[in-house]
């Protein structure tokens, strides 16, 4: 469905403006161009599918992968450019450990979030299909394993619930409880309940939200706190905001609204009042309230690479917000174009003309460059494609790649049997390893056979 209503009004503010990234707002062609001279910059910086490299690294951060992933499935789902995807699955697979992203490289140094990271993107490879390699774990399996891991690490001892910023003890901030471990695990869990329609996965998204508002997000103003430290017995909370623990929230709030088919309060309130607060925060009124700024970084430009990556993030949790909870495109869209618009003029930079750098609200290159510059730009690109997308991401019922459930069922591909595989792994029974085929098998056979 072409949301013209909320492409027409950017017509006239758009016409003849001069930009690197030469962007019509109003055009599907023109927003697929300016995502694909994005994403083309993004993987140029990306070399772990080279010979002798290590697919999935970058730049010794381990989450940035699973970050970059989820963005470049988002971008072949909304363009259908498949240019990436044999990097992409290569690296998903890499990476993927004993099939629950805890891969031997990183496994005693790294954060629940970090885990999650690559949790999200392959959840996100389940809704939209993403083609699954031979002989490889499904998409779900991998999600599942993750969401069972950190469930098993939920904290009861301290602050009576709550997942850790860390997963070992000896690591620094690991007394820290922060807003993107819960909010990542909130989110994973409230999609697995649409997709696979679990109960469990509810109720866990259910415990994960009710202890959220207690200690982190504040239900009166709406803010959400960075951290809170088990020290103080959460008593005390960090209050930097960042785009990145919102979009977690959101996304969680609107797939358990899209869950519960809008029929429980608490997800609309819940998801209205996050995203009020997002738009005051994050797309201020002096850039006329509808470019998104990293606020705490930017005006100094202090962000650093992870930071840099946030806008991006949540832009493409918007994106999906507004698919779960159609009544919020209207207020969604044009902050989606206007930072399109703003980021468009801002990638003017390098040799090529289109290095994107981090101030959207800045009409030319503020001097700034590198992959989460550009990555933050292909998501930013990419999401405005959601208005000519009518089709919702997939359940488990509806997907076209096979899965193995808990119960042993495969479903996908068009066929419903039943199996005698399935598995146990911690609070909820995880989908097994199952063969599963995609529209680029062929490539994906190529790269399985290469990493096994």
């Amino acid at each position: 469905m072409v949301r013209l209503d909320y492409l027409a009004a950017f017509a006239v503010t758009l016409a003849g403006s001069a930009t690197a990234i030469d962007l019509d707002i109003t055009s599907e062609e023109s927003i697929k161009n300016a995502a694909a001279t994005a994403a083309f910059n993004t993987m140029s910086y990306y070399t772990g599918n080279q010979t002798g490299q290590i697919p999935g690294n970058i730049n010794s951060s381990w989450w940035e992968g699973g970050a970059l992933f989820d963005t470049m499935i988002q971008y072949w789902y909304f363009t259908g450019d498949a240019s990436n995807n044999p990097a992409v699955s290569q690296g998903m697979y890499f990476q993927r450990g004993n099939d629950n992203y805890m891969p031997s490289n990183w496994s005693s140094y790294m954060g629940n979030d970090d885990q999650m990271a690559w949790a999200l993107a392959a959840m996100t490879a389940a809704e939209l299909d993403f083609p699954q390699g031979t002989d490889m774990p499904s998409w779900l399996t991998l999600a599942e394993r993750v969401f069972n891991m950190q469930a098993a690490r939920w904290d009861t001892n301290t602050c009576g619930g709550g997942l850790r910023w860390q997963i070992w003890p000896y690591e620094a901030g690991y007394t820290m409880k922060n807003a993107v471990s819960n909010g990542g695990l909130f989110q994973l869990a409230a999609r697995l309940a649409r997709y696979t329609n679990n109960q469990t996965y509810s109720d866990w998204a259910e415990t994960i939200w009710n202890w959220s508002v207690t200690h982190l997000i504040n239900e009166d103003k709406w803010t959400v706190a960075d951290s809170t430290q088990t020290d103080s017995n959460c008593s005390t909370v960090g209050n930097n905001q960042w785009t990145y623990n919102y979009g977690m929230y959101l996304g969680g709030a609107a797939y358990m609204y899209n869950y519960t088919n809008g029929e429980t309060a608490k997800w609309k309130t819940g998801l209205d009042g996050l995203l009020n607060t997002t738009f005051t925060t994050f797309f201020p009124e002096k850039y006329g309230g509808e470019i998104m700024s990293e606020v705490l970084c930017e005006p100094l430009q202090v962000c650093n690479d992870a930071e840099i990556t946030f806008k991006g993030l949540l832009a493409g949790d918007l994106t999906f917000v507004s698919i779960m909870a159609p009544y919020t495109a209207s207020d969604i869209l044009p902050r989606l174009q206007g930072s399109a618009a703003g980021a468009a003029k801002q990638c003017s930079g390098g040799d090529s003309g289109t290095v994107c750098g981090v101030r959207w609200y800045q009409s030319t290159w503020d001097g700034w460059s590198g992959m989460e510059e550009d990555m933050s730009a292909t998501s930013i690109f990419t999401s405005n494609l959601v208005a000519y997308k009518d089709q919702a991401p997939a359940t488990q019922t509806t997907a076209t790649n096979e899965t193995v459930s808990a119960n042993g069922t495969v479903t996908g591909s068009g066929t419903t049997t039943t199996s005698t595989t399935s598995e146990s792994s911690g609070v909820v029974k995880s989908g097994a390893s199952a063969l599963a085929y995609g529209p680029f098998g062929v490539i994906a056979a190529v790269v399985a056979v290469a990493i096994a």
